[in-house]
């Protein structure tokens, strides 16, 4: 691997964060300033962490931010349960993210453990 860029994690949230910003597009205007900016921030916040984690010299530093990325997964996963809950988000649509979300946590976190060797 060169960069952070040929990570399949990395790739796969930099689909998901289009992904959400053209769902968001269509949520209610009101919700602007609401849930569409937390879930672009957190979506956006996935593969910044992963490439700015492996920009880093030391393991411990790259599993901190893959960490990051983690917890902002997750804050992600459950933003897109509420936006379901609130009808902003079809069955399909919702499940289309949910597996994508899903697939990203499994990654990172067996990427983490990785790096715990």
């Amino acid at each position: 691997m060169n960069n952070h860029k040929d990570l399949k994690v990395w790739q796969k949230s930099i689909d998901l964060v289009v992904t959400v910003y053209k769902t968001t597009g269509d949520f209610p205007k009101e919700e602007l300033f609401g849930i569409v900016s937390q879930m672009r921030r957190a979506a956006i916040s996935i593969p910044s962490n992963i490439a700015e984690g492996y920009g880093r010299i030391y393991d411990k530093e790259t599993a901190k931010f893959l960490s990051n990325a983690l917890g902002s997964a997750t804050e992600l996963e459950t933003q897109l349960i509420i936006s379901k809950e609130l009808g902003y988000l079809s069955l399909d649509n919702y499940q289309m993210q949910i597996s994508q979300i899903e697939e990203i946590i499994r990654m990172l976190s067996s990427l983490i453990k990785s790096l715990d060797n």
